[in-house]
């Protein structure tokens, strides 16, 4: 008889994924944890030395960074903000500037895009998380679209994970294509950086 321990059976992420969106529409204080969480990167983005920031476009009650974005890039000249754009064929992502008020259109998966702005490579990429775990380990919608394109830019731009702090799974580990985060913030503040 042995006495190894048999390996967990491996998570199924696409329950995961529809058990943690579900949890975060239904936040009763997800206002409240959203502007904790506009202070946290606000305070956080005062030090950083980039002038160049993917953001996202906010779909199923993800954290919206925009507002602290913008602010961050009206403090200072030559600073860009750019939106993922997707590119089909290469499945991976383009950022296009953005600025309020911008023209947008839907891109493939129906999320609106800029419209007809230059594209540029960010320097810094914020990534939404639907959930997440220890040492910046992401868990997000599964198309690896943030994964590859974070791998093809040279140079790698720092990678900025961003949640409520409700989709901590302390269990949760990195797969093999899974791209590692450089820093992770949430409502309750840095929980993660390299």
């Amino acid at each position: 008889m042995s006495n190894a321990i048999p390996p967990e059976p491996p998570i199924d992420r696409a329950a995961l994924r529809a058990k943690l969106i579900a949890a975060r529409l239904a936040l009763p204080d997800r206002h409240e944890r959203a502007v904790e969480l506009q202070s946290v990167l606000r305070v956080w983005l005062v030090s950083r030395k980039e002038t160049a920031i993917g953001g996202y476009w906010p779909i199923k009650g993800e954290f919206d960074p925009l507002p602290a974005l913008y602010r961050w890039a009206e403090s200072a000249d030559e600073r860009r903000i750019g939106l993922p754009v997707v590119d089909r064929t290469e499945a991976t992502l383009k950022f296009n500037v953005w600025f309020p008020g911008c023209p947008m259109e839907p891109d493939a998966y129906d999320i609106p895009k800029p419209k007809g702005t230059a594209t540029f490579d960010p320097q810094l990429v914020l990534l939404p998380c639907i959930g997440y775990g220890p040492e910046g380990v992401r868990l997000g919608y599964g198309g690896g679209f943030y994964d590859r394109t974070v791998a093809s830019l040279r140079p790698r731009p720092y990678t900025v994970g961003l949640s409520y702090s409700n989709g901590f799974l302390p269990m949760l580990r990195a797969g093999p294509d899974d791209l590692g985060l450089d820093a992770l913030l949430t409502d309750d503040g840095v929980v993660w950086q390299r």
